[in-house]
């Protein structure tokens, strides 16, 4: 069997999925565009602002579709917020205060977040006295809701941290629905304060956002799902409005809060790319289905496993040796639309603790919305793939990696 061959029978196969996943696209659609609509969204939305940008329209408009589009109260959605990491930061510092105990329920955070945590001479959490507690998954890589009750009982934390995607971890993304158990749980267990989800590669990938199931905070980086591919930098975080007002202080000033900031280059991209989102996200998913089915029948073992709907736009599959892992990330590269006649070396990623190899060939520097690929060096050897602006970018990308693997 050829590559044209095997990816027409994958196609065939995934037909019902895609029918499923084209279902989901249409209600979030629709759910956008009640949020624009309902907000009167017109031309002077777009206008830019300068300077300490008071009364600035277009900024906190936006904030208010991204609140009605996800079930929140109140949204910050902000160029000032420069990656997902960042927004995370601000969020947590937001919120806490020194002596603040965190309990993180989903096992080991996003590798980038853990200098935020627990790092040293960086300002980090730890050194501002707020203390970070971890429960493990269980055997089943699902929340071990009996190590929660027990810390729970044992402890007064502050808040509850849940991390949606997988990172560099090997297991599946978890469901809006089993976000919603675990915040259950922890309410069920007394628990009064903040529950707050990285929410990273997971919008739009279900019909409904964490806030919708119990989270009071969800944050997200806008060069990822709710940024469409169009957004050129920014990150957003939504959820309860006393939380929100927390956070702004920390955005800005305690003095000010909200009442400030200014974009002089105009918000159009931030809105046309969060309308255009549902649509980006689906062709995302479809593509990352596709090259889980191939590469799952050339025996790559995937997360998730190719036979069910995922829950954000990352794949991890996981290859025999680094020549085979590297090979997957450069025929990645060479598809890209920028970029693509570079040649990839792993280099030391800031807030990795291994080097990293990566491709992304990307409009927007670093978006994981757009089609890009990345792995630690390190065994297992893990490729994690994410995005496609279209699922037939991703179809042409797989041609290119089951080529090579293939030795056609």
């Amino acid at each position: 069997m050829n590559v044209n061959e095997r990816i027409r029978a994958a196609e065939e196969r995934l037909r019902g999925m895609f029918d499923k996943i084209d279902e989901i696209a249409l209600f979030n659609q629709e759910k956008v565009l009640k949020a624009f609509q309902e907000e009167r969204i017109a031309l002077r939305h777009f206008l830019p602002s300068t300077g300490y940008g008071y009364g600035d329209e277009g900024r906190d408009t936006l904030g208010r579709v991204y609140a009605r589009a996800f079930g929140a109260e109140r949204a910050i959605v902000s160029p000032a917020l420069l990656s997902g990491t960042h927004a995370l930061t601000v969020a947590l510092f937001g919120v806490l205060r020194p002596n603040d105990r965190v309990l993180c329920i989903t096992g080991m955070p996003y590798d980038t977040i853990r200098g935020v945590i627990w790092g040293e001479n960086n300002g980090s959490l730890k050194e501002f006295g707020v203390s970070f507690d971890m429960i493990g998954l269980n055997a089943d890589d699902k929340a071990d809701f009996s190590a929660i009750g027990r810390a729970l009982s044992e402890t007064n934390y502050r808040m509850i941290y849940i991390q949606r995607s997988r990172g560099y971890e090997l297991r599946d993304a978890f469901t809006v629905d089993e976000i919603g158990e675990m915040c259950a749980f922890v309410r069920e267990n007394g628990f009064e304060g903040c529950i707050f989800v990285d929410n990273c590669y997971g919008e739009f990938v279900e019909t409904r956002e964490p806030t919708e199931v119990g989270a009071d905070l969800i944050v997200g980086s806008l060069i990822k799902n709710p940024g469409g591919g169009i957004a050129p930098t920014g990150g957003y975080i939504a959820g309860k409005g006393e939380y929100i007002g927390q956070v702004e202080y920390r955005l800005t000033a305690p003095s000010v809060g909200g009442e400030i900031g200014s974009y002089a280059y105009g918000y159009q991209q931030f809105y046309q790319g969060f309308f255009l989102a549902p649509h980006v996200v689906a062709q995302a998913v479809k593509g990352g289905l596709l090259i889980g089915v191939c590469l799952e029948e050339l025996g790559y073992r995937n997360f998730p496993s190719a036979d069910k709907l995922p829950s954000d736009i990352t794949r991890a599959v996981r290859f025999d040796t680094e020549k085979q892992l590297t090979d997957f990330i450069q025929s990645v590269q060479d598809c890209s639309p920028v970029d693509s006649f570079v040649h990839l070396e792993a280099w030391d990623m800031p807030g990795y603790d291994c080097k990293v190899i990566m491709a992304a060939g990307c409009f927007v520097q670093g978006a994981s919305i757009e089609l890009s690929a990345d792995a630690p060096i390190r065994e297992p050897y893990t490729a994690y793939f994410q995005g496609g602006l279209t699922y037939e970018h991703c179809k042409i990308a797989l041609k290119k990696v089951l080529s090579r693997l293939l030795g056609e």
